[in-house]
This record gives structure tokens, sequence and C-alpha cells, in this order.
């Protein structure tokens, strides 16, 4: 018997993939892994900054997703604002998801990985996670996700399994 299918979602911030000027690479590659997880995702949804990320984010939670992950808008820069889109939609955080994911890519020799303001934590009945926006960064946090991933959506509803 297979697992039941669980919906997700991606939200890419990114201000000049969603003005055209370059098409976003990292959005595709999670939509693909977490397909390969097991988990059912349409395209990701490609927004500027900001209150977009929100907006974004709030609309996947309100449409049943378990998983919502975010890539991009988590460095330092002024415009770097999915955090702080991110955290007013979580009734609480899961802080060693996010240290995990910066831990991962400082033990790989990215240094700059510490700088990434990403969080975690549940929203109603979804897990919302924030990657970096670098192809690198993402496959890092995909990487730290595959062996909890599952097993966390699940266990935001109480399922043991």
């Amino acid at each position: 018997m297979s697992p039941t299918r669980l919906r997700a979602a991606v939200v890419v911030a990114s201000n000049r993939a969603a003005s055209g000027v370059y098409a976003d690479e990292t959005g595709p590659l999670i939509v693909d892994w977490l397909r390969g997880q097991g988990f059912d995702c349409d395209e990701p949804a490609v927004v500027p900054d900001g209150d977009p990320v929100r907006e974004a984010i709030a609309a996947a939670v309100a449409d049943r997703a378990r998983v919502v992950l975010t890539t991009g808008g988590t460095g330092l820069t002024p415009t770097d604002r999915t955090p702080e889109a991110t955290a007013p939609l979580l009734d609480r955080e899961v802080p060693g998801i996010a240290e995990s994911i910066r831990a991962a890519g400082v033990a790989k020799g990215v240094p700059t990985a510490m700088l990434s303001r990403g969080i975690a934590g549940v929203s109603g009945d979804c897990l919302v996670i924030n990657l970096p926006g670098s192809r690198g960064g993402v496959k890092d946090g995909l990487g730290v996700l595959e062996p909890v991933l599952r097993h966390a959506v699940e266990q935001v509803v109480g399922s043991d399994h």
C-alpha cells in the first residue's frame, strides 16, 4: 500500500524572476523533489519579495497544502523579506529545521550559509520552511529535509506512522 499523497506548494521569492528578467531555476527543482517524495505539487508561484510572499504562503495554507517550501528572500539585502513575510503566519516555529539547513551549508564549505535568515514553522496543519535562493542552498536544504519531511508533516496533525 502506498503512502497517502499530501499536497505541497512552492513559493519563489524573486523580484527579477517575477518580472521576467530571468527564469527561476530553484522552484522547479523543489517541485520535482517534492513530487519524488510523494507529494502532489503544482508549479511554483513566482512572486516579488515582501507582501506577495506572505500572500502566496497564506493562499497555499488556505488551499490545504500540508507543506510549503519557499526559496529566496532569506539573505541580508534590503529586499530580502521572506522570514518577515512568513513569521506572522506561523502558529509555532520549528527552529531546528532552519538551523540544520544553515549548518549543512556551512559543513559543505559554504560559510555564507550562516547568513541565511530562513525560518520554519507550523501554520495550521501546514509546515512552512524557508530555503535559500541559490541552487546549491536549495539542494543542501532538500538533503536535510529528505529523511524527516514526511514524518514532520504527518506529526503536525498528530499522525503516528
